[in-house]
């Protein structure tokens, strides 16, 4: 992003902090109706010529560029994973509240595995129902990613945000 004095080029092709198309005027001209208006003067591309160059709020141009760079960085980063435990014979509330968690984790964007903990081997059915009952209430918030793997002393899903 060029701003203000950084730009080069002799001629520019303006626009006002409205919008309004101001024409081709010369960069010293574009530059102290800058400081008259106390506004930046930031070239938006230096493919064409003579360059486009709009007049923004001070500042403005610097927070923008700012923000777009944390988007595109946001988006870059994969969803982390995080994980809940649970066991077969969990109470309601105790439900409600792990239910409540991984809505919350679902809504903010982060993918959930959950995972019941088993103990004897006559509790994978019992650990299935549960993972069968939590992957239908989260339905809203999430898609099944994986299918319920019951394996040796856990079972286990993978949800993703919609």
């Amino acid at each position: 992003m060029i701003i203000n004095e950084k730009i080069k080029a002799s001629e520019v092709r303006l626009t006002g902090p409205d919008g309004e198309d101001m024409g081709i005027v010369s960069r010293d001209e574009a530059l102290a109706l800058a400081k008259k208006l106390k506004v930046d003067l930031v070239c938006t591309s230096l493919m064409s010529s003579p360059p486009p160059c709009k007049l923004t709020p001070r500042g403005s141009a610097k927070q923008e560029a700012l923000q777009a760079k944390q988007g595109e960085r946001r988006k870059e980063k994969p969803a982390a994973v995080k994980e809940i435990r649970l066991t077969p014979q969990i109470e309601d509330h105790d439900y409600v509240t792990k239910r409540r968690q991984a809505e919350k984790l679902l809504s903010s964007g982060h993918a959930v595995q959950l995972v019941v903990r088993l103990q004897g081997s006559k509790e994978g059915h019992q650990a299935k129902e549960l993972l069968e009952r939590l992957v239908k209430d989260l339905s809203a918030a999430g898609t099944k990613e994986t299918g319920i793997q019951v394996s040796g002393k856990q079972a286990a899903v993978k949800l993703r945000a919609i």
